[in-house]
């Protein structure tokens, strides 16, 4: 495991560790060093849990990423107080399926949260989250205190420079990034490195300070260890929040890999979008934060 020391501004006892600690995790190693195994899993069909039942085998099971007694922080989207035919939120039975495997991987605990939008109960109750992650064991947080989150300087940022994160994702050992695909006013889409300004407490300011090169910039000083992206069910109109199903399309797409970037140019295309034309995504290819070039890519295309 390779660790990366963050220049943290008076860090406190957090939710896992007892006391203050300086080191945190960083990259672990990659799946292409270790195994033959693929770049990312895209799978067609099916539900979302047994989707990722195959597309987690695809990537070489939840053992490559969760190991015994470790913890993990899964991250879905839940920033909004809709249910889950309208696709807001991440859908809860992938959410369920995820923590699942995580357990029988050997994890100690498993925590979900989210910096939500709407008002954090009735999102986390109304997305069906809260239940489903509840009833396969894991742990519920909040994510709208904001002594959970603490300073910590993006060295390589060109416009963001420092970030307050929630002590989850400095503290646990695994995190886990499972955004929905959706359309989205400001940033055009939303997939997996946008759902990453769910971990963070002054996300306005990024909306006031160049966006998409805001979003790019986090990803150079935090990365999850995997990518699920969620697609569904995808609000292909007026997103990120649609009061009405007819904005919502059932397309049943997942896409898995470590690659935060390639996630979300794969991704958009299912939404007949061109990866170079959305800001961030071009801004993390040209930074090296990952492959916009899925032609690069080992690819499991999986139909169910």
């Amino acid at each position: 495991m390779k660790r990366r020391e963050f220049i943290i501004k008076g860090v406190g006892a957090g939710l896992i560790g007892g006391s203050a600690v300086s080191l945190y995790p960083w990259q672990r190693l990659s799946a292409r060093n270790l195994t033959d195994n693929y770049d990312m899993a895209a799978v067609l069909g099916g539900e979302p849990g047994d989707m990722f039942d195959r597309a987690i085998t695809a990537m070489g099971g939840m053992k490559k990423y969760v190991k015994p007694n470790q913890s993990v922080v899964v991250k879905p989207n839940i920033g909004w107080d809709t249910t889950p035919e309208k696709a807001g939120c991440t859908n809860p039975d992938l959410v369920a399926r995820i923590i699942e495997h995580c357990f029988a991987a050997g994890a100690k605990d498993v925590y979900v949260f989210d910096n939500t939008i709407n008002e954090w109960t009735r999102c986390y109750k109304n997305s069906g989250i809260e239940g489903a992650a509840r009833d396969a064991g894991a742990k519920i947080v909040t994510g709208k205190s904001q002594g959970h989150y603490h300073p910590v300087e993006i060295e390589k940022g060109k416009r963001l420079k420092t970030a307050m994160v929630h002590e989850l994702v400095l503290e646990s050992d695994v995190f886990i990034n499972v955004p929905v695909l959706k359309t989205h006013g400001g940033s055009k889409v939303t997939v997996a490195m946008k759902n990453l300004m769910g971990v963070i407490w002054d996300r306005q300011w990024w909306h006031e300070n160049d966006l998409h090169q805001c979003i790019a910039d986090f990803c150079t000083g935090i990365q999850p260890d995997l990518n699920i992206v969620d697609a569904y069910r995808v609000v292909k109109r007026n997103g990120p929040r649609t009061n009405t199903v007819a904005d919502v399309a059932t397309m049943k797409y997942q896409i898995v890999s470590e690659d935060i970037v390639a996630c979300d140019a794969a991704a958009v295309k299912l939404l007949d979008m061109d990866p170079s034309r959305i800001g961030h995504i071009r801004i993390g290819g040209e930074m090296g934060l990952g492959q916009t070039d899925l032609e690069q890519l080992r690819i499991n295309r999986i139909k169910i």
